[in-house]
């Protein structure tokens, strides 16, 4: 892609991440924690690195607002509808790769 100028890159990575936008929107089932569990991102991460986009560059943008972006309605809207309580076996996993992630990056958080 570096061939391309900037605008157009910044065209196509703004068409890509509303691709995915509308992919987990398709995709409901996908909870968080399986997100988090695969990536280390989930919805949420995309509505703070928003968030974080707007700061940089002097802009304000509510997270709130950010998250209903994201999920395409207010969370508490979705959380109600589509967000299931993890299980015991997905916290275990989750625990895991952030034991692992730390392992890696020597964070103590």
């Amino acid at each position: 892609m570096q061939h391309l100028d900037e605008a157009t890159r910044t065209e196509l990575e703004a068409a890509a991440f509303r691709r995915l936008l509308r992919h987990l929107d398709d995709n409901k089932d996908v909870q968080n924690i399986d997100l988090m569990i695969l990536a280390d991102f989930c919805r949420n991460c995309l509505s703070k690195w928003l968030v974080a986009a707007a700061e940089e560059r002097g802009e304000s943008l509510d997270y709130e607002a950010a998250r209903e972006h994201v999920y395409g309605m207010p969370y508490s809207e979705w959380k109600d509808h589509y967000q299931a309580k993890a299980t015991p076996e997905q916290m275990a996993a989750f625990e895991a790769r952030q034991q692992a992630k730390q392992q890696r990056t020597g964070d103590k958080e």
